[in-house]
């Protein structure tokens, strides 16, 4: 690239005060690829256009899906007449499923059907953002839509009120794909995992993204827990629920999406990948919290027990839906080691977090309350995950 001062002295002083953006050429294997600017100037005409005043009757919906990876998302924005009251008075949507991995070129129209409807944090209200599920042209679910399959699984026990509590743990890469806050020369930490979790100062990186995804998620109307640094520095976790039925697999899935689109404006990669830096380094997980009735109620550690035990005995083929596609790549991450149990065994125990099912003390001392299910690996689909715990109870 042309350095600013050779542009100086060839052109003259008219080129004094121009502010160059610098950029990299990018070749990545597994993100995208091409020109990157690392620094631009406040667009002052892009800020003219956001703040147009617009009609009343003129609201943003961004319909957002998940694609025929299972892990990224995709939207786009329709134009409604009217503030939506109800699910119903959203309209079902196409999309061009052939570019998305979820149908073939020859016939690749497939539905949006809406699901759930939040404020939308970015354009504000009255603007909304509408969680879909995918449907194939013949009305049968796409690979991809999980979502049906636990509403109805859920649906059989709604006597037994189920709560869900998730808790999303994720790693931020720079466009180098690197960690942020790592050493640029594809160093690692000086101080190997022990002060970023619940960190401060230097021991933390990309606390102004979890700053904005955080009020992004409570704006928008999800049922959001809260956040807190991770063992491996530039690795955070957010939390959603306890919330009754499919609402919190609903809510993870909107604060995955709003966090992609929070890191846009970074340059920043967000990972749910379960080992993202190798063998020596903690993995990333996604901790399923469950509850029904019979567990909160008096007495209610015997069905605790039990569900446990079912889920131990069902361990192996579980584990074929606690991680992204068949669930292998979890592997890499449950070795025994930074806090995780064995891939291949199971074990269910009181306050210990080298369990594959943790009860916490609390519930042993007070004889009832839920179970953590630590399996789960960050890129899993809370809808596989919540839909088998479930199935302990139908």
């Amino acid at each position: 690239m042309l350095s600013l001062q050779f542009i100086r002295n060839v052109f003259g002083k008219s080129f004094r005060n121009v502010n160059i953006c610098k950029v990299r050429c990018l070749g990545l294997d597994c993100f995208t690829s091409g020109m990157t600017k690392l620094e631009a100037p406040i667009n002052t005409y892009f800020n003219h256009y956001l703040k147009l005043p617009l009609p009343e009757n003129k609201i943003f919906a961004t319909y957002v899906w998940i694609d025929g990876s299972g892990i990224q998302m995709r939207s786009k924005d329709r134009i409604l007449d009217q503030i939506p009251c109800d699910l119903k008075m959203v309209p079902k949507w196409s999309f061009d499923g052939s570019s998305t991995g979820q149908a073939t070129t020859d016939n690749s129209d497939t539905l949006l059907v809406p699901s759930a409807i939040y404020r939308d944090p970015f354009r504000k209200s009255p603007h909304i953002i509408v969680l879909c599920e995918t449907y194939y042209s013949d009305g049968k679910p796409t690979q991809s839509n999980h979502r049906a399959h636990c509403a109805k699984v859920l649906s059989k026990i709604t006597d037994q009120d189920p709560w869900f509590g998730i808790e999303q743990e994720y790693t931020m890469f720079d466009m180098d794909l690197w960690p942020i806050g790592w050493p640029k020369v594809r160093g690692y930490p000086v101080v190997k995992s022990q002060f970023s979790y619940c960190g401060i100062g230097e021991h933390v990186a990309g606390r102004e993204i979890v700053e904005c995804h955080a009020r992004a998620c409570v704006y928008s109307g999800m049922d959001y827990g809260g956040s807190n640094a991770e063992v491996m520095k530039g690795s955070w976790e957010y939390q959603v629920g306890t919330t009754p039925g499919i609402k919190a697999a609903d809510d993870l899935w909107l604060g995955r999406y709003l966090l992609g689109r929070i890191a846009e404006h970074f340059g920043v990669i967000i990972s749910y990948h379960p080992k993202p830096v190798g063998k020596d380094q903690p993995g990333i997980g996604c901790h399923h919290n469950f509850s029904v009735n019979k567990m909160r109620c008096d007495g209610g550690i015997k069905e605790i027990e039990r569900v446990c035990k079912v889920l131990c005995e069902k361990h192996k083929e579980t584990m074929k839906s606690y991680g992204l596609g068949d669930g292998e790549e979890n592997r890499k991450r449950l070795t025994g080691k930074f806090e995780t149990a064995s891939f291949d065994s199971c074990k269910w125990a009181v306050a210990d977090r080298g369990a594959s099912i943790r009860l916490q003390r609390s519930v042993a001392t007070e004889g009832k309350g839920f179970l953590e299910d630590r399996r789960p690996a960050g890129d899993c689909d809370p809808y596989r995950v919540c839909a088998l715990l479930a199935e302990t109870c139908a």
